[in-house]
Formats: C-alpha cells, structure tokens, sequence
C-alpha cells in the first residue's frame, strides 16, 4: 500500500492493533523469508494493523527504504524521538505541529552549543546529517571519554549511546519512548493495543512504557539485561521479523495465518 492510499483506512484508534517497531534489527532484522512473512501479513491487514516506525532514522532514509519492498508506515516516530511526523501522498513525512511544539522548546537551537562543545572529543566523531532537534556521533568505545555526558548535562539536554557505536544529544526528558506515549495519547489508541518492537540500548525508554513490547531475538545483552524483569516485555527466541510475529502470537492481538506459529 502506498502512502496515497492511507486515507481509505480507518483511524488508528479503530485498528485492532498498532505496531510500533524499530528498524535497523528488528523491523528489518532477521532472514529474508521472515521479512517477507512479516510485511505481507501487515499489507494484507492494513485495515485492522497499524504501522509507525519508531526509529534513530531519519526521514530521508525512511524514503529511500520504502521504495524497495519495505511497507510504509503511516506514522513515523523518527531522529531518536525528536520527530513526530505523518506520512503524507507521495511520501512526504510532514511534522505534527501539536506533538514537537514541546520538542523544539526544549531543544531551543541548542545545536550549535553542542557541536562547539563536543569538538574534537575524544572517540566522537560528528555525523554529517543536520537533524533539527539533535546532534548525532559515531562513537569509538575505546577512546571515548565519558566526561561527554557531563559537558552535555551542563548545556541541560541529554545523552544516549546505543549499540556501542552512536552518541545522540537529545532535548532533556525527549527519546523514543516519550514521544511514542504522548503520539498514542494524541491519536487516542488503547495502549493496549500498541506492540513496541527493539532490539537496542535505544529502544529502552519505549520498552519501559508499560505496553506491550517485545525485545526480538538477537536483542543486544545490555537491553536484555534493563527488560529481563518486565512482564510485559517479551523476550522472542526468533530474530527480528519473526520476533515481532512471535510476540503478537504470545500477547494475541491479532489473528496471524495458519502455520505462522509454527516458525516460532
């Protein structure tokens, strides 16, 4: 399905289940047989499935994805948090004004602050793309220096590594997980009705929320470590796609096709 035709849907708070997944693995981690399996069991339920990208992407990215054999979403919860935008006709993602009015506040330009900060830190190196409401590193495990956090708590904002290899500065109390409950709230879904779907130290704060979540197989150790005590996490066996057809199977929000349990 296309963006073009998401106005044939019913709203969000009409489905029977919404997804919100990370991407790099865990939307589109696992073999190409589960992807597949995954994606054409959501476009053939479009009319019941909900599909928002919860994701350190950003929207360029999310473009060029969907292009190949990727589903839009309908929704894209993007840059870490820091935007909340629809998926309009021809796949423009257009901002919510309402739900990054407190994000922009909060980061108040601060950009520039934390580039001059941060420059030449040790083990940080600035990633080209110009986010509005965050600045992005790759990071070296070995030679970085974690006074980084304490230089970028003086600015009032926040810090996040993820996978040992990104640093995200980020508005203060602004991540996936915030900006995820306050887009259902404003799109009026149950809560329970949202499956969460990660596999990383970024994932966190959403899987915290209290919906139901799932951290798929080959979720890295520290994030399996932080949910291991979550009831209402589900800790998959089966890698990524298949780890989010696991999880709606054990919380049973949706009817999957016959014989799709027995992958599990």
């Amino acid at each position: 399905m296309t963006p073009d035709q998401f106005a044939d849907l019913p709203p969000l708070a009409d489905r029977r289940m919404v997804l919100a997944t990370d991407l790099d693995g865990t939307f589109l981690g696992g073999s190409d047989e589960d992807r597949r399996r995954l994606y054409d069991w959501i476009e053939g339920n479009r009319a019941t499935v909900g599909l928002v990208f919860v994701t350190g992407r950003d929207p360029d990215f999310i473009r060029d994805l969907c292009a190949g054999l990727v589903p839009w979403p309908e929704y894209v919860v993007g840059d870490v948090g820091t935007t909340i935008a629809h998926v309009e006709p021809g796949g423009r993602l257009v901002p919510i004004p309402d739900l990054e009015a407190d994000i922009a506040e909060r980061w108040s330009d601060a950009g520039e602050s934390v580039r001059e900060r941060l420059n030449e830190h040790p083990g940080l190196t600035l990633q080209p793309t110009d986010f509005r409401y965050r600045v992005s590193y790759d990071l070296v495990p070995d030679e970085f220096d974690p006074g980084a956090h304490d230089a970028i708590a003086e600015l009032g904002l926040d810090t996040l590594i993820s996978a040992d290899r990104y640093f995200d500065v980020l508005p203060r109390g602004v991540s996936k997980g915030p900006s995820l409950r306050r887009f259902v709230k404003h799109m009026g879904v149950a809560e329970d009705r949202v499956l969460v779907a990660g596999d990383t130290m970024n994932d966190l704060s959403m899987l915290e929320l209290g919906l139901p979540a799932v951290a798929v197989g080959g979720s890295e150790e520290p994030l399996l470590t932080r949910v291991r005590h979550l009831a209402h996490v589900h800790k998959a066996r089966a890698i990524g796609a298949a780890g989010i057809l696991e999880a709606i199977a054990a919380f049973d929000l949706h009817p999957l096709p016959k014989g799709a349990r027995d992958a599990f």
